[in-house]
């Protein structure tokens, strides 16, 4: 009769037909095929080699080196000097409240010298959204003691506009109980912070302050 084809017949043979019977032979050599671990087509690769062509286009661009402030004389400020301005924010007031400090008379005991406390629209803006809890410190904001700020910021957040500002104008003390703002205006070369520790003022990287505890 006809030989009939196997179909369960491995793909390492070659059926090889006779005359009665389907004779079976194994192929010499013969391995199956894989893709190289080096090909495009493999992602961790086409992702590696994507990764490498952006970093040599970004080497070509030439580099932006921000320039040094005029006020600086290394990593001293010379436009810090009384009467200080101080940049306050929003938990600063609302710590000050808490530890029963008045902002002006404390700041005064701490650097030893005429302070103005400077507040930002942006501050003002996050002060009037909290609402009732913050009332107290809003109703702070508001004092004629206190120098309003125009920012001309639109939807920024209060600690992003406070950083810009002193990084802008370096003749600001930052006063924040914010551990990640205090992080971030520590970069700043020339800007103190100002913060409550033991239910006073401090200021940090800031030798002129006598007042402030050691």
């Amino acid at each position: 009769g006809a030989p009939r084809a196997d179909t369960d017949l491995d793909d390492d043979f070659s059926i090889t037909s006779t005359m009665g019977k389907a004779k079976k032979t194994r192929k010499f050599a013969v391995a199956k095929k894989v893709i190289s671990p080096n090909d495009t087509r493999v992602k961790s690769v086409a992702k590696k080699a994507e990764e490498k062509r952006a970093n040599k286009e970004k080497a070509k661009e030439p580099r932006q080196i921000e320039q040094t402030s005029s006020a600086l004389w290394f990593q001293y400020n010379t436009q810090l000097g009384p009467p200080y301005h101080v940049l306050v924010d929003t938990n600063f007031l609302n710590f000050s409240i808490r530890n029963k400090l008045d902002v002006v008379r404390s700041m005064m005991d701490c650097l030893l010298a005429k302070c103005t406390p400077c507040i930002t629209d942006c501050v003002m803006g996050e002060l009037e959204k909290l609402g009732s809890r913050f009332r107290i410190a809003l109703r702070m904001a508001k004092d004629p003691r206190f120098e309003r700020i125009p920012c001309n910021c639109k939807g920024v957040y209060a600690d992003d506009c406070i950083a810009q500002m002193a990084k802008q104008w370096r003749c600001f003390i930052v006063a924040t109980c914010d551990t990640e703002l205090r992080r971030r205006i520590r970069k700043i070369p020339g800007v103190p912070t100002m913060f409550i520790s033991n239910r006073r003022y401090t200021v940090e990287r800031m030798p002129e302050a006598f007042g402030a505890p050691p």
